[in-house]
């Protein structure tokens, strides 16, 4: 099969990596890749947002089956202009995507489902925001949503009023993250522990992964700004087989109906965003595609065929694949830009790689690289994830943190709490 996977980040190189394991893979491209995907992949340089170029180059070189890693080209309707040029592919339509594309419309088909979430409301007015806010937050804690796809940077948590007022200033003014915050969500602030739980689906069936806890936030302690994540781990002490049904009944499966109900089914992965409060979970927000770094520990879990799942979840068939996972522990620790999120420089020579890549249970995932001159080098914020593996958390934690030793490029940062 010749398969074409879409984007070029960690969890593109994750993906790479099973779907090369595949029978079923016979060629695989990669727009536009990165250098780890390259050892795997024919990298040809196509954005992930540039649709007709993506279906273009799928119909010219015979390309019979379609993933889409990044949620922007789901969001803009890749998969149903795939689907119009009769080439399967993997991930929701446009209508689906916008469980994530659209704050607003997720929460309110959580409200219509009864699905569990904290109370909210919705404004496209910055001054009908400012009024909620000075009556029901006045000495409480908030949460601030742009309602549209903001890379993961639009969510403020408000410890006060001032802080929330400044995150409607930034979104609904200044428009900092420009249409995105054009609408915006207000919600109570819930407290937990959070959980990414992501099931694959066909639109009826539903068969969920471990859950794996991410780490959003740059500094050690959950200090510092929002980024994309900076590590994450399964599996999950806190997370029951009991309480993942609760959330399978009460949350995804809810969900699935609706959106079948609606005529817009979803297919791919429905990833729920949820936060464990007195033991019971809460949803936070829905993704529409494979999540990064969750990914990067999965798939090395992953004992089915992936090409297998994608293909059924696209056939309607998921039903009749079932989706194994091993028992083994694994974490990620993300090695990033000095600066990141913020501003940050690119083309700095990574050294150490093959020495890291050498050791025992351990794993790396290319993110934000290039090669130069022979040389692999960073090309984005979010740079390299180290994955380690074993029998028990702890020692997955271990060959994670021992294999980044030997690794080194200028500036480079990292959290050392990752699964601690």
């Amino acid at each position: 099969m010749r398969i074409l996977l879409v984007g070029g980040g960690g969890r593109e190189h994750a993906l790479a990596w099973k779907l090369r394991q595949s029978a079923h893979c016979h060629t695989l491209y990669a727009a536009p890749g990165n250098a780890g995907i390259a050892e795997l992949a024919e990298c040809v340089p196509i954005a992930p947002k540039a649709i007709p170029e993506l279906v273009r180059f799928a119909q010219q070189n015979a390309i019979e089956f379609v993933m889409v890693g990044p949620e922007a080209p789901l969001i803009g309707g890749v998969a149903d202009a795939m689907r119009e040029a009769n080439i399967p592919c993997f991930g929701p339509s446009r209508a689906a995507a916008q469980l994530e594309g659209s704050k607003a419309f997720a929460k309110q088909l959580m409200a219509q489902t009864n699905t569990p979430t904290a109370p909210f409301a919705v404004f496209d007015d910055p001054d009908a925001a400012r009024a909620y806010l000075k009556e029901r937050f006045l000495e409480r804690p908030c949460v601030v949503k742009a309602d549209g796809e903001a890379l993961g940077k639009g969510v403020f948590v408000c410890e006060t009023l001032r802080d929330a007022l400044d995150a409607v200033e930034f979104l609904m003014v200044e428009r900092g993250l420009g249409e995105a915050g054009a609408r915006i969500v207000i919600e109570d602030r819930l407290y937990g522990r959070e959980m990414s739980l992501l099931c694959l689906t066909d639109g009826q069936t539903a068969q969920p992964m471990p859950p794996v806890r991410d780490y959003k936030r740059a500094l050690d302690g959950d200090r510092g700004p929002n980024t994309g994540g900076m590590g994450c781990y399964t599996p999950l002490p806190d997370a029951t087989p009991e309480l993942i049904n609760a959330a399978m009944r009460q949350i995804v499966r809810p969900v699935i109906n609706a959106m079948a109900q609606r005529g817009t089914p979803y297919q791919g992965v429905l990833y729920a965003g949820l936060i464990l409060q007195d033991q019971q979970p809460y949803t936070l927000e829905f993704n529409c595609r494979f999540g990064d770094p969750e990914t990067q520990v999965l798939m090395p879990l992953l004992e089915s065929d992936l090409v297998e799942l994608a293909t059924a979840v696209v056939a309607g068939k998921l039903h009749e694949t079932p989706m194994r996972f091993s028992q083994r522990a694994a974490m990620c620790v993300v090695l990033a830009s000095g600066g990141y999120p913020g501003e940050y420089r690119t083309g700095l020579p990574i050294e150490g790689l093959e020495q890291a890549r050498a050791q025992q249970d351990v794993l790396i995932f290319h993110a934000g690289t290039r090669a130069e001159n022979g040389r692999i080098v960073t090309a984005g914020g979010r740079v390299l994830n180290i994955v380690g593996l074993g029998d028990t958390l702890s020692q997955a934690r271990e060959n994670a943190y021992r294999a980044l030793q030997h690794i080194h490029f200028e500036g480079m940062h990292y959290r050392e709490d990752i699964a601690l």
